[in-house]
């Protein structure tokens, strides 16, 4: 099984503006595979010698299908960390100029971070209404966003092991998230809490509780702002989040310096289980 089959690879320049070359085909085939078990490894380049502040090879994937609503459950053994590092798993929508189609960042932490960040970006008019009950602590409010002011509204999780090592220590877990027209809606299960009705493929998120992160339609329109959206995995290096974040994250050095360290990415890889869709 390749991840060629239901993924496309990003290889523009990073966004983000990243210390990274996203790379496809033959380049990509290191970096980007499905072991024997079914496991699919998405990782940054950790054997290549780059100089500091240069470019390493890494991965962007995004999903060849996109869905306008529905309930996806990604269940993710562990994820990309470290000083420098910025992993993403995120959606984007069709058809308009960013960010006037919406982006849905589910899981996205820099550095050393433990505690994960869940985000919407969308054009003029959409309000993450304060009143809003989740799990999590809220962040901001205003979801419009632009190159020059990209915070997004946003909820930041409670718990230590929803990002970075100690996800991975505890073999990760299940990010499920639905988009329909009245919320987008988050939740986050440690691996041994994970409901019976996902580990059955009967997924039934009535009887999951409050969510970890919710954004209502009561000051947004989730169906205008929200397009068809594709799933995104990513690995960025330094760049627009984790560059500045660098020295506050108790890094080393600079997150250029970083960057000619290959032994800092030894653990820079996603390992996924599964991303199921259910509409």
């Amino acid at each position: 099984d390749s991840l060629s089959s239901g993924w496309t690879f990003f290889t523009d320049a990073d966004p983000t503006n990243g210390l990274v070359n996203y790379v496809g085909g033959q380049e990509a085939s290191k970096l980007a595979y499905v072991q024997d078990d079914g496991t699919a490894v998405i990782a940054v380049d950790d054997t290549s010698d780059v100089p500091a502040g240069g470019k390493r090879n890494s991965i962007r994937i995004s999903s060849k299908k996109s869905w306008d609503r529905g309930l996806f459950i990604a269940d993710i053994y562990s994820m990309p960390h470290g000083c420098g590092v910025w992993p993403a798993y995120w959606s984007l929508g069709n058809g308009k100029e960013w960010p006037n189609a919406g982006e849905i960042d589910i899981i996205e932490g820099v550095n050393t971070n433990t505690q994960n960040q869940v985000t919407l970006h969308s054009g003029p008019g959409c309000v993450l209404d304060k009143t809003t009950e989740a799990l999590s602590n809220l962040l901001g409010t205003s979801c419009e966003s632009s190159n020059g002011n990209n915070a997004g509204c946003a909820w930041q999780q409670k718990g230590n092991r929803t990002f970075g090592h100690l996800f991975n220590m505890q073999a990760g877990g299940v990010y499920a998230h639905s988009l329909e027209s009245d919320a987008i809606s988050v939740w986050f299960f440690d691996r041994d809490e994970i409901p019976a009705d996902i580990t059955s493929q009967k997924p039934d998120p009535s009887t999951w509780g409050t969510p970890t992160a919710l954004f209502p339609n009561t000051k947004c329109d989730i169906s205008s702002h929200f397009l068809a959206q594709s799933l995104i995995f990513d690995i960025t290096l330094c760049g627009d989040w984790a560059g500045p974040a660098y020295e506050s994250s108790g890094c080393p050095g600079t997150c250029q310096s970083a960057i000619a360290d290959k032994s800092n990415f030894n653990v820079a890889q996603w390992k996924i289980a599964s991303v199921s869709v259910y509409q």
